[in-house]
């Protein structure tokens, strides 16, 4: 959620441009890449597993992943129609950048890191080294009756 002062916790930020890359309905997974350009010799995935909802700009310009304020968190929740008793399976992190805003709603974000540069935006070779995780924690909220 968001700190004291009630802007949003920066959970991950990068100056290089990330774009909506690849969706997939059957299993839920969003992908936003990076490609290498100029200097950067690595291309960046933030992969989004269990997605239930979202709201996107086709590509994030320095981009932050950030919490969201608990009036956002409840109200990406309601449109979802994830069931309360569900919720702590689930987190919503708001995406900021200068070339639009949006959220996700999911059960996992995972960025990792390949080096290399190929034609066309094809994986490079080679390992991935995950960057960053999250995932919801703590312990789970009670049941409302």
């Amino acid at each position: 959620m968001s700190g004291p002062d009630d802007s949003p916790s920066v959970l991950y930020a990068s100056e290089r441009t990330f774009r909506v890359w690849r969706y997939g309905v059957g299993h839920s997974h969003l992908l936003l890449r990076s490609l290498p350009d100029g200097e950067d010799t690595t291309q960046l995935d933030l992969r989004f597993e269990m997605v239930r909802a979202m709201r996107l700009v086709t590509r994030y310009e320095a981009l932050r992943v950030v919490s969201v304020d608990a009036g956002e968190f409840s109200r990406v929740f309601a449109e979802s129609g994830v069931p309360p008793v569900r919720r702590h399976t689930q987190l919503v992190v708001g995406l900021r950048s200068r070339s639009g805003t949006g959220y996700v709603q999911c059960g996992r974000v995972v960025l990792d890191r390949r080096e290399g540069r190929t034609c066309g935006g094809e994986d490079p070779p080679g390992p991935r080294d995950v960057v960053w995780s999250l995932r919801p924690g703590g312990p789970v909220p009670p049941s409302s009756p």
